[in-house]
């Protein structure tokens, strides 16, 4: 995102919460970027009153961000909702990928920040949408590529239980050090890691990494640009000459 994109982004969040301010309400971002969340987190000081962030289950990628007036105390949802996807006939389909499922969405003339997170467990996909796309999703997605689709929602507690697919890891590296980390979930040389991290591609956290001094601890989820997303499990050993031996894991 450019730097005249990035001031754009960060008035449309001030405005958003000076509405929640003046009209007493809560009111919400589509959903957001990695990049567009990490604006929202270094505009707060400059923001009136609160905001959160969601994405329909724990963990989200992609969050919706809700701005909320002081002292507020009513009950509130967020305008989002999962759409459970999965081919008519299972026996006859195709194996469908998020990037088929995706393009098909956007196919129907749909807006990227409309759509949340697409997950997959075998071949049914659960997409999280703003509410008012849903309707017209369920009425107008009927095939993607030559498999033809049934598409239902399901209820929040079932969406707020879904989990990513994730593929688990080992690595040696020299120290837990962002750039040997990044290096490691990679498969790139350190220098490459370093430069990555520079043109601002590492988010830790949410929180954009333009250094690689930081440490990483277990638990960090670790954002790649480009490559994926990782949650660092952390040291698992040593080998005898110093290096440690780390646990990760990718989503897929």
């Amino acid at each position: 995102m450019a730097v005249n994109e990035d001031i754009l982004c960060e008035k449309r969040f001030v405005d958003l919460a000076r509405q929640a301010d003046q009209k007493g309400i809560v009111c919400f971002s589509n959903f957001l970027t990695i990049h567009e969340l990490n604006i929202l987190r270094e505009a707060t000081p400059r923001l009136y009153g609160t905001h959160e962030v969601f994405g329909g289950y724990p963990n989200a990628e992609r969050q919706m961000a809700a701005f909320l007036p002081d002292a507020f105390c009513y009950e509130w949802n967020y305008p989002i909702e999962c759409i459970q996807l999965q081919p008519m006939y299972p026996k006859f389909a195709q194996e469908l990928s998020h990037r088929d499922v995706l393009g098909s969405l956007m196919s129907l003339g749909l807006e990227r920040d409309k759509l949340g997170d697409i997950l997959a467990k075998q071949n049914t996909f659960y997409l999280f949408v703003r509410q008012e796309m849903s309707s017209y999703i369920l009425e107008e997605l009927h095939e993607i590529r030559h498999t033809v689709v049934q598409c239902q929602i399901v209820p929040p507690q079932t969406a707020e239980n879904l989990t990513p697919n994730m593929t688990e890891h080992t690595s040696i590296i020299a120290s837990n050090r962002l750039d040997n980390v990044i290096a490691a979930f990679s498969g790139k040389s350190r220098s490459h890691a370093v430069s990555f991290i520079q043109s601002g591609k590492i988010f830790v956290n949410g929180a954009e990494r333009l250094h690689n001094t930081y440490i990483c601890k277990p638990g960090d989820v670790i954002s790649v640009r480009g490559i994926g997303k990782f949650i660092f499990d952390g040291v698992s050993g040593e080998t005898k000459k110093g290096r440690i031996k780390i646990l990760y894991r990718q989503y897929i």
